[in-house]
């Protein structure tokens, strides 16, 4: 399973979206778009979005803090 989570340091839903992930133990990569442009304009691309979190679970782009859409996705990679 491949799991980026695009975020900022001061993000309070990137706080939820990881703490959720260590939650269930999903192994992920922290990617710190404040910190990183490259990475920023890999999200946008991804996203068309600005806001983050961004997660991407095996090409499954989910923007914002959606616990339902981050469940599905990672049901669909376990199925």
């Amino acid at each position: 399973m491949n799991v980026k989570v695009y975020s900022t340091p001061t993000c309070p839903y990137c706080k939820l979206a990881k703490d959720y992930l260590r939650e269930k133990q999903i192994a992920f990569e922290d990617i710190d778009v404040s910190a990183d442009s490259a990475a920023a304009q890999t999200m946008v691309k991804l996203s068309g979005q600005m806001g983050v979190p961004v997660l991407d679970i095996n090409g499954s782009v989910i923007v914002g803090w959606n616990k339902t859409a981050i469940e599905e996705a990672l049901a669909a990679v376990k199925a």
